[in-house]
């Protein structure tokens, strides 16, 4: 039944992202929207990780409503991400990660996405991403504050670490729901790019 959903795409790309698992640390603007993005084109398993719960200020750009307002992220995002499509699999981890957590968490993950809102945050998950896991990619997010085009929206490459963002705005410019989900979007596209071209397609 499920597989009407995905049938405009090629039978062997819906079998590798129905079989693969996506890692996602951090479940607010960036994780939220690019996690039901993944869950939309077919990914069959995420690990969601988050120690935060849904605010009313969170509503404008991340993949909640207000019903959830006083829930875990992660609770409220699976919920969301079931009514998509109920057979995904998902396991969260409420948590606040630290280096030592990384490993366990993410073992059984494909690739990870990165979306954490402190830069001291970032550079852990990434440096411990790439000295416990060298062979796999780890996306990341860097720059999505203010107004500006999304022109300036840029993807960078630097070996299994990807960059999407301006990698200069700073979130003390506003954040808002265009250019956030802009940014998640990218992420989400590398990791479907990653995912069916590691598996030869």
């Amino acid at each position: 039944m499920i597989e009407k959903v995905f049938e405009r795409n090629p039978k062997h790309t819906y079998e590798i992202l129905k079989n693969s698992t996506v890692g996602i640390a951090g479940c607010g603007g960036l994780g939220s929207n690019a996690a039901a993005a993944l869950v939309r084109s077919g990914v069959g398993s995420l690990v969601l990780s988050d120690f935060d719960r849904v605010e009313l200020t969170n509503l404008n750009r991340q993949y909640f409503t207000s019903k959830h307002i006083g829930m875990y992220k992660v609770q409220a995002l699976e919920q969301q991400l079931v009514l998509i499509n109920q057979e995904v699999k998902i396991r969260g981890v409420i948590k606040k990660l630290q280096a030592e957590d990384i490993s366990e968490t993410f073992n059984d993950c494909d690739v990870l996405i990165e979306a954490f809102d402190g830069a001291d945050s970032k550079k852990m998950i990434i440096e411990t991403w790439r000295k416990v896991f060298p062979d796999r990619y780890v996306v990341c997010a860097s720059g999505m504050g203010g107004m500006t085009s999304t022109q300036d929206l840029k993807i960078r490459r630097i070996g299994k670490i990807i960059i999407c963002g301006d990698e200069k705005s700073s979130m003390e410019l506003g954040l808002i729901a265009p250019r956030v989900i802009s940014v998640a979007m990218m992420q989400a596209m590398e990791v479907l790019r990653i995912l069916t071209a590691s598996a030869g397609s």
